[in-house]
């Protein structure tokens, strides 16, 4: 342990404040590497992490006033009303209120993308991280920010490249009339790729919205999904594609 945050530790004034302004720089940090790569996408940027991070850092310090004051001042008192408070049950609330927060951030797209699970993985992570802080476990503080960060930012490309090296892939498309479905059913065929599932919808020309189809399949030889994607998009019949 690092005995320089010993006094930081304390229940005692320069001990919250150092423990509030930690939550708020720590969750700022993340949050603004969040907002930095979607932009005004509408998804938790860096004043939203701030506020998680602070608020369950503040719920430890709640627990851990209560606690205190249980134990000295009102404890006379406490025992005469019969007052019994389980301060641990502070930090299982945020966990659990979090998801509320978690599940607004989760989007499914009309092409059945899903987004924002990377977004409700880190309010989550950043409410445990201010659960962390406010208990005054700073070593843990500083590795799981740099972790978090590390996940988040440096592990992106990483996994782009793995995904983009893998067999299997998902893509969305959309076509014309019914009847091309089959067209590209063939062509997929001709590469030599194993379908696995087709989720077809049928679509409103009227309204403007096309006949489009979610593809799972899996490269039987080596190719590129980007060149999958190019050679397919060749197809007359084809109006839009992409991986999802």
């Amino acid at each position: 342990m690092i005995h320089a945050f010993d006094y930081f530790r304390q229940a005692n004034f320069a001990g919250v404040v150092m423990r509030l302004v930690v939550a708020m720089f720590c969750g700022g940090v993340i949050g603004l590497e969040r907002e930095r790569k979607h932009g005004d996408s509408g998804l938790a940027g860096m004043r939203t992490y701030m506020l998680v991070c602070i608020g369950a850092a503040l719920t430890i310090e709640i627990s851990q006033y209560e606690f205190i004051m249980l134990s000295g001042p009102w404890k006379m008192l406490a025992e005469q009303i019969g007052i019994k408070t389980d301060v641990s049950r502070f930090g299982a609330q945020v966990i659990n209120g979090i998801g509320f927060l978690g599940a607004g951030t989760i989007i499914v797209t009309g092409s059945q993308e899903v987004k924002g699970l990377t977004t409700a993985a880190g309010l989550w992570a950043s409410a445990c991280m201010g659960l962390a802080v406010g208990a005054g476990f700073y070593e843990a503080v500083i590795l799981a920010v740099i972790l978090i960060i590390l996940s988040i930012a440096a592990l992106s490309n990483v996994e782009s490249k793995i995904i983009d090296i893998a067999r299997n892939m998902n893509f969305y498309v959309e076509y014309n009339t019914m009847n091309d479905i089959t067209g590209i059913i063939t062509s997929l065929k001709q590469m030599d790729v194993r379908i696995y599932e087709v989720d077809i919808e049928r679509g409103d020309l009227k309204r403007g919205i096309n006949h489009s189809a979610v593809f799972n399949i899996r490269l039987n030889r080596r190719m590129s999904h980007t060149a999958l994607l190019m050679d397919l998009s060749q197809l007359d019949s084809i109006i839009t594609i992409y991986e999802i």
